[in-house]
């Protein structure tokens, strides 16, 4: 039997919270920040007969933070331009899938995460970047082999 597709704004309607501003609404292309929580929900609810999604993680590089809590992660290891999400997985010959996540329309890839991109490739890791939710869960069916 095959499985029904859920899209992302299924996924965002049922995970994510109800009181969305009257920008958000407005707003023609979801927030980067959006399609990862619809991902990280389409990935919780699919772990149960796909357990390896449990492994997926988000790296909390970007946002906006005051300095002192800048300087302290910068010196607890945090590294500009890392990849949004791992899973330490292997799988078809690579040692894990890093994903960079963009909005559907624009976002661009800054060139401290190009050189991560290329870096953490050349160590034997997919590393792509997906623009939107639809992509990036594509991009992990296709590495899990779901």
């Amino acid at each position: 039997m095959k499985q029904e597709r859920i899209s992302a704004e299924q996924y965002r309607q049922m995970f994510l919270p109800k009181n969305h501003s009257a920008a958000a609404k407005k707003r023609d292309c979801p927030l980067e920040s959006e399609e990862q929580q619809a991902l990280f929900a389409w990935a919780n609810h699919m772990s149960v007969k796909y357990p390896a999604l449990n492994l997926l993680v988000a790296i909390p590089n970007g946002g906006l933070r005051n300095m002192v809590v800048a300087v302290q992660l910068r010196a607890e290891g945090t590294r500009k331009g890392f990849p949004d999400m791992i899973l330490p997985v292997a799988r078809k010959g690579y040692h894990s899938l890093a994903i960079e996540l963009k909005r559907i329309k624009g976002g661009t890839v800054s060139p401290e995460q190009q050189k991560w991109l290329d870096d953490l490739s050349e160590q034997g890791w997919r590393a792509v970047v997906c623009k939107g939710f639809d992509e990036a869960r594509k991009e992990i069916e296709n590495y899990l082999g779901i």
